[in-house]
């Protein structure tokens, strides 16, 4: 099946463990607003395009204290949760479409960045939906977060 990741908005660090450690057997993410996507992983493919729509260096977005710092763990590492930085959320929510697409056209092409062959158009369509979630975000005075099920 592949490793899930559900990127997801909640207002602070405990919110986000109540999205995945829960005691009424919904999927993790239930009434949260979230996107669930396979094989883009938040620490190490998300960060070429993190880079690329902040202006930051790989170097600057590794050393944020939230860029993927564990929130959760359930089980054995059945599930995490891991932090997303707010520059990110922050550079995401007023990036434009166009913007987005030149993202995604050199975040494909970058080498070793992605663990597959990726299509820019579908990377761009990845971007598109995580800057809307991005933007609701902001709007909220949330913050971001994704969940690993591999």
């Amino acid at each position: 099946m592949g490793v899930l990741y559900g990127y997801f908005a909640a207002s602070d660090d405990h919110d986000a463990v109540r999205a995945v450690d829960r005691d009424d057997e919904l999927p993790s993410g239930t009434g949260y607003d979230q996107l669930v996507v396979k094989g883009i992983d938040p620490v190490v493919e998300l960060m070429t395009a993190e880079a690329l729509v902040t202006g930051r260096s790989a170097a600057a977005v590794r050393s944020d204290p939230r860029h993927g710092s564990l929130v959760a763990m359930v089980g054995d590492g059945e599930l995490v949760v891991v932090t997303l930085t707010d520059t990110l959320r922050d550079s995401l929510a007023t990036c434009g479409a166009e913007s987005l697409r030149d993202v995604a056209t050199n975040w494909s092409g970058t080498e070793g960045s992605l663990s597959y062959p990726a299509d820019p158009d579908d990377l761009a369509g990845f971007l598109a939906q995580l800057s809307e979630l991005a933007g609701r975000a902001v709007t909220r005075g949330a913050r971001l977060y994704c969940w690993i099920c591999p």
